[in-house]
């Protein structure tokens, strides 16, 4: 736990409550999109192939923005004007999904708003655990209110949407853009965090086994979630569950996740971010096979839920524990957004391109098998190749 003299006032104080509010908006948004942007999508008229496709541009934004903005603020060094700069912008762009209505006029304003709107996060966690310093694993105790927000979210709107039209998901999610936006102007930046010793650089990080495993493992880990992202909420739908038992379903799992958080730095420290990570990608392999073949058993879809906290809260948190290690001084702010691109970005996107290919025509068993395919492939690389990050690694 964060202790209370870590929320005093003072020059040195970390300021807790200002970032934990960004996290707060940031995935109160992420509750608008990623549950209802499907089936807000398929009320427009576009059949799954389409909703694939769309949902691959709305995180496929990440494979690029991170990395070119991780780049200037590696340079610069600032990294607080580029998260202000792109909440900004993604709420002005988001205004373009209003009009847009084929395929093509929705796919334009989604890569303008999420380049943008993917463009701030990395650098985000960057000031957080610049603000941590030597308590990086206090991490958990602040994103656990991103965790918060997406629950508030996920459950109101879900009941909303009970009766009124899907029309109303973009405005949710402008709302809590500009949110965004405003929580940005509260978070002072932060110096970087720089180590004892000279950092490798980048090539030289990215070259050793361990680095590229856990790349490879996020990017499968992200890559089963990408099917689960675009098409779960269609699926419990294609079963018989009503809106409010699909939001319900999204914030059980987000619960999870929240309770999770707060033990979290108890299990890194006790297992290891190795151990952890481990179990997260065991613990996926099972879910998927659960939702693709059983979800329509209501006991099922709860521990179906259960386990996010394993898939996304405990994987996640070791993972940026693993990404702070591994990356120091001048290759943090690129490290962070190679994390984000290669998994959250390129995983997430080709996962939910799988999905769009293989869900009308195989259904939700294969594709959900292949999700569990996905997150076996990187339990082994995880099992066989990642581990602690050696003491030059670390920079301890």
């Amino acid at each position: 736990m964060l202790k209370r003299t870590r929320f005093s006032t003072g020059p040195d104080a970390m300021p807790y409550w200002r970032l934990s509010g960004y996290y707060f908006f940031y995935f109160a948004a992420l509750g608008a999109l990623v549950p209802f942007w499907g089936p807000y999508l398929q009320s427009k008229g576009f059949d799954a192939l389409a909703i694939g496709q769309l949902m691959a541009i709305l995180v496929g934004t990440k494979i690029v923005a991170p990395m070119l903005w991780g780049h200037i603020v590696d340079i610069t060094g600032r990294r607080m004007p580029i998260v202000r700069f792109g909440a900004l912008v993604s709420a002005v762009t988001f205004l373009g999904v209003f009009p847009a209505d084929g395929f093509w006029t929705i796919a334009a304003a989604m890569i303008l708003f999420s380049f943008f709107w993917n463009a701030s996060l990395p650098q985000m966690e960057a000031v957080t655990f610049n603000h941590l310093r030597h308590r990086p694993a206090g991490y958990a105790l602040i994103r656990l209110w991103g965790s918060v927000g997406f629950i508030l979210v996920v459950a109101i709107l879900g009941v909303q949407l009970e009766s009124a039209p899907m029309s109303v998901v973009p405005i949710w999610v402008l709302i809590l853009f500009v949110a965004i936006w405003l929580s940005t102007l509260t978070v002072p930046d932060s110096a970087p965090v720089t180590g004892d010793h000279a950092t490798p650089g980048l090539r030289v990080l990215l070259a050793r086994p361990e680095v590229m495993a856990f790349f490879a493992a996020c990017f499968l880990m992200q890559a089963s979630h990408g099917i689960y992202y675009a098409f779960f909420s269609i699926h419990l739908a294609e079963v018989g569950y009503a809106t409010s038992a699909i939001g319900a379903l999204w914030a059980l799992g987000v619960v999870a996740e929240v309770l999770v958080f707060l033990v979290m730095r108890n299990l890194l420290e006790r297992f290891g971010a190795r151990h952890v990570l481990i179990w997260s990608l065991a613990i996926a392999v099972v879910r998927w096979l659960l939702i693709g073949t059983f979800v329509a058993i209501p006991a099922v879809a709860i521990v179906a839920q259960l386990m996010h906290a394993a898939t996304f809260g405990t994987f996640h948190a070791a993972a940026i524990h693993l990404v702070h290690q591994y990356f120091r001084g001048r290759t943090q702010g690129r490290g962070q957004a190679l994390y984000n691109s290669l998994s959250f970005g390129a995983g997430g996107a080709l996962g939910s391109l799988i999905g769009g290919l293989l869900w009308s025509a195989e259904g939700a068993g294969v594709t959900f098998g292949i999700a569990s395919g996905a997150a076996a492939l990187g339990l082994i690389a995880a099992w066989r190749w990642v581990d602690r990050p050696p003491r030059e690694v670390a920079g301890h």
